[in-house]
């Protein structure tokens, strides 16, 4: 079975897609977020795995906008643990180093690590992709960031290792299908909703689980880039959509909103 993610060969997300669905699956790298909701959509792939936030960076903005315009489902969450270390080509040593390549999430959270060597940072579009960079290049004077195993399959050199400003370094990733994973007993709800523009309406919305005991694990705000000053509110919630509290909830949710949009159900890891 194939399953998309965005990056090279040894990136993060190549991880997470073994991690969630063992080794017996063909992952498929792609150049950016939309090609993987693409995959899905047009059945290349039956799934996709996209990181949707992490523990020091905060949330991927874009993949939260892509969830907005395809109408795909979550059907699973996995988090990984980031162990950065710092990659350079085999001549390079250390104090050689003056320019860090890598993704703009992994150079974030490693950022005070570069500001105490004052070194200049290049974003790139994935972190074993920055590897690849820096060893086609040649590039006798940078780095890069990513994992271990990014820097084995180019057999580049590892020159530092934990270089995260946080050990508890950790991206959580949603897997993308077309349906719904079924009730386990344990599971959350993520929903996308956008609150009537009236005082008082979002709290009266997020009201609709509270009064019925349904905890919120996660709430996060997005321009609705249709009208200035309007959001998206994006909202994870413990229990399955087809359980009678949530199902109330959902139901009632709708009178203190002009849209809502049930991303999927699915087992809780996190």
């Amino acid at each position: 079975m194939k399953v998309t993610y965005q990056g090279e060969t040894g990136a993060y997300s190549e991880m997470a897609v073994y991690k969630f669905f063992g080794n017996t699956i063909e992952p498929v790298p792609c150049k950016n977020f939309k090609d993987v909701f693409e995959s899905v959509k047009t059945n290349n792939a039956p799934n996709g795995v996209v990181p949707i936030e992490n523990s020091i960076e905060g949330s991927i903005n874009q993949n939260y906008d892509l969830f907005l315009n395809y109408d795909l489902k979550v059907c699973g969450e996995v988090a990984v643990k980031l162990a950065h270390v710092l990659i350079t080509n085999p001549q390079t040593n250390f104090e050689d180093i003056k320019t860090i390549h890598s993704h703009p999430q992994a150079l974030g959270q490693c950022r005070n690590y570069i500001e105490k060597h004052k070194w200049e940072t290049t974003p790139t579009y994935d972190t074993a992709g920055s590897v690849k960079i820096i060893k086609e290049k040649q590039l006798p004077n940078a780095a890069a960031i990513a994992s271990e195993k990014a820097a084995d399959l180019y057999n580049m050199k590892i020159i530092a290792h934990n270089i995260a400003d946080n050990p508890s370094n950790y991206t959580r990733f949603l897997v993308l299908s077309h349906k719904d994973a079924p009730p386990t007993g344990d599971d959350k709800t993520s929903i996308i909703f956008s609150a009537k523009h009236t005082p008082g309406t979002l709290h009266n919305a997020i009201g609709e689980f509270a009064s019925r005991n349904i905890n919120l694990t996660r709430i996060e705000s997005r321009p609705t880039k249709t009208t200035p000053w309007q959001y998206n509110f994006y909202i994870d919630i413990e229990g399955h959509q087809t359980e009678k509290r949530c199902t109330e909830a959902i139901q009632a949710l709708q009178k203190h909103t002009t849209f809502t949009k049930i991303l999927g159900s699915y087992p809780r890891i996190i």
